[in-house]
């Protein structure tokens, strides 16, 4: 019984566990999720209540698996492949867990804030909050300018878990908030978005890009 992943092609968390999919080559079949539509939401939410996404259901452990992170951590454990994304070290995997959280809470959660005000109903806008995440948007990219100088990937020299959730962070915090002139950051998130992994989800979503609410679509980062 294969691997069932339910997922929006535009949503940024999805690419995340994409990327773990598409890297180490796991067979799965996709289910997209259109919470627009009543039907697709009504079987959405008989296999997770909560409607959100990514979801992965493994039918034949009988296991449903809700957060980017942790279906990237269960197919690490149950259903592994060439690259490891939570190293076997302690130090090593503290460290992915950390910076995988910042990416999640400090680059896409005020990227996601931004997007989102813009298709809040008249008079529901929040531009205080917007010029918030901006702002921790810009902090975000200071810090990791600075983490990343001299490094490869986000925890060394080996693809993490981080890294998965670096590249669609940053792919579309960089629509929103430009990564401007910062060397280190901008030529990693290059690499990232070279990856075969990314190129192929960036394939697979560009006929989605219409729906992206920012008069910016995002683009591919390049390192000059």
């Amino acid at each position: 019984m294969p691997l069932e992943l339910y997922f929006h092609p535009l949503a940024s968390f999805c690419h995340k566990v994409l990327i773990a999919f598409y890297e180490n080559e796991i067979p799965f079949e996709p289910v997209i999720v259109d919470l627009a539509d009543e039907a697709s939401t009504a079987a959405f939410k008989r296999v997770w209540p909560m409607a959100k996404m990514p979801v992965l259901r493994d039918g034949e452990r009988g296991a449903t698996v809700a957060e980017s992170t942790i279906v990237i951590e269960y197919l690490d454990a149950f259903h592994p492949g060439t690259i490891r994304f939570v190293p076997a070290t302690p130090e090593a995997a503290w460290q992915t867990r950390m910076w995988d959280r910042f990416f999640d809470q400090y680059v896409q959660e005020p990227m996601q804030k931004i997007v989102t005000d813009r298709i809040r109903p008249e008079g529901k806008s929040d531009p205080f909050g917007v010029e918030q995440a901006k702002a921790l948007l810009l902090q975000s990219y200071d810090l990791l300018e600075e983490h990343m100088t001299g490094r490869q990937w986000a925890i060394g020299e080996d693809f993490t878990l981080a890294d998965c959730a670096a590249t669609p962070a940053l792919f579309y915090a960089n629509a929103v908030v430009p990564i401007g002139d910062r060397p280190a950051l901008r030529a990693y998130a290059a690499r990232l978005m070279a990856r075969p992994s990314f190129q192929r989800i960036y394939e697979e979503t560009t006929p989605y890009f219409r729906f992206f609410p920012m008069p910016d679509k995002p683009v591919i980062v390049t390192a000059s």
